[in-house]
């Protein structure tokens, strides 16, 4: 009879395609992997350990199972991911339902690491996080339409507010090869939609090609049958070169949206938080960026309450946002990690950061508002996603996965998941837009 293990993923879509990976070495090997976290003899908890409120979604999960545990529904607890890495004694000793835990340099170990619990053996392993990345298969947790393509491990960026190259290692790309082949066989297996993601997606190649290669790259994935959108996320400021621009703006099967983290615009915080570039730099990118890429939509992520931010920086950050009116932001209470420069600096309190935050995100609904009614009256193709009893929903090019809104239609005809349709847009609802499918 076969063992059983059920795993949880928290976090990012880079750690989610981690556990695709660990859950597809399991199944190789025997083990019968079921979706939920009930009558199984182990359940892999693969965790975020970025922020704080990403450490406290990791503990409830561990202390949720660990009382099924208690009551004979659960075998065995492994810890994997970044909270095992940055916390690697302390949760065998402060969390006595954690039976074993696996470091970021370790997730190729889980099969043997499943063995050992299940033979009554404590596991406590964390390898080198700098290693090469080791290809494998996976088992897609994503709706089949989609996919993430993870072409990078670690990040060598090094920001001061951010623990992620202590946990993740230096930056290291896959080969461009090895990329394009599992792109192919995603596609294969009924992808459409392509999210190519890392900690920096475009600083690709430089460390095994000695140049950035994202733009080369993309023109080969948009080469592969069957895929219709590719989607990119993560791209550093400072390594959007002409070439990636120029790339994305001419490749039809790159959809017009760019994730760029940009922190903060105030020159002194960037400095201090060790972010090249500055806001003059900023200014020129955005500019540029629309100027070459028509319709283009821009998501970024901010950082409320950093180190320095008064409220003449805090006011500079929120003119930035009203000038240039980014479709997508995400902006984030500071949180001071432990081990991280930032964390040893003076910085706002936490009720202000979270104030501030808050402010960005009314901003924010605004000009979500605004673009939102600039599509009326236009036809977007949308990606189906399902049914919900009163009308389809789906995504445009506008809208990323988990992140971002839908869009909501109707028609007179039957779809299925992964289906491109063109909808007319005729209004908006809650940052949703609504519509009818057309011909």
């Amino acid at each position: 009879m076969k063992h059983t293990v059920s795993f949880i993923s928290l976090g990012c879509a880079k750690n989610q395609v981690d556990c695709e990976q660990m859950m597809y070495r399991m199944a190789e090997a025997g083990w019968e992997i079921r979706p939920e976290p009930e009558d199984v003899e182990l359940v892999v908890i693969n965790t975020c350990g970025f922020i704080d409120a990403a450490k406290s979604e990791a503990i409830e999960n561990i202390l949720t199972v660990g009382q099924k545990k208690a009551e004979g529904r659960v075998g065995k607890i492994l810890v994997t991911g970044c909270l095992a890495q940055r916390y690697q004694q302390e949760i065998l000793t402060e969390l006595p339902e954690v039976d074993g835990v696996l470091g970021t340099g370790n997730y190729q170990d889980v099969v043997s690491a499943a063995k050992q619990l299940l033979a009554g053996r404590a596991v406590s392993e964390f390898g080198s996080i700098h290693a090469p990345v080791e290809e494998t298969g996976r088992i897609l947790t994503t709706p089949r339409y989609y996919s993430f393509i993870k072409i990078a491990e670690g990040c060598d960026n090094c920001c001061a507010f951010c623990v992620i190259p202590k946990l993740r290692g230096k930056f290291r790309s896959r080969a461009m090869e090895d990329v394009v082949a599992e792109a192919e066989g995603l596609a294969a297996n009924g992808t459409r939609e392509l999210i190519v993601v890392a900690q920096d997606t475009s600083r690709y190649g430089i460390d095994r090609y000695g140049a950035r290669k994202l733009p080369e790259l993309l023109r080969r994935l948009c080469r592969i049958e069957g895929l219709h959108w590719i989607r990119v996320h993560y791209t550093y400021p400072d390594e959007l070169s002409d070439e990636l621009i120029d790339t994305v703006a001419s490749e039809p099967k790159i959809v017009k949206y760019l994730d760029i983290p940009i922190q903060h615009v105030n020159d002194g915080i960037l400095k201090r938080m060790n972010r090249r570039g500055d806001k003059a730099y900023l200014e020129e990118l955005f500019t540029k960026l629309r100027d070459r890429i028509p319709g283009l939509v821009i998501r970024t992520s901010l950082i409320a309450g950093l180190p320095g931010e008064g409220e003449a920086e805090f006011e500079e950050l929120c003119d930035f946002l009203r000038r240039r009116r980014l479709e997508r932001v995400g902006a984030f209470a500071f949180s001071p990690e432990e081990g991280t420069p930032a964390a040893k600096m003076e910085y706002p309190d936490e009720e202000t950061a979270r104030r501030r935050a808050d402010y960005i995100a009314q901003l924010q609904s605004e000009v979500l508002d605004e673009w939102n009614e600039s599509r009326f009256d236009t036809v977007m193709e949308v990606l189906v996603e399902d049914w919900d009893g009163e009308s389809y929903y789906g995504r445009s090019y506008a809208d990323s996965p988990g992140i971002d809104g839908v869009v909501r239609f109707t028609s007179e005809r039957e779809h299925g998941p992964g289906e491109f349709v063109q909808v007319l847009i005729l209004g908006a609802e809650d940052g949703d837009l609504i519509g009818r499918e057309v011909e």
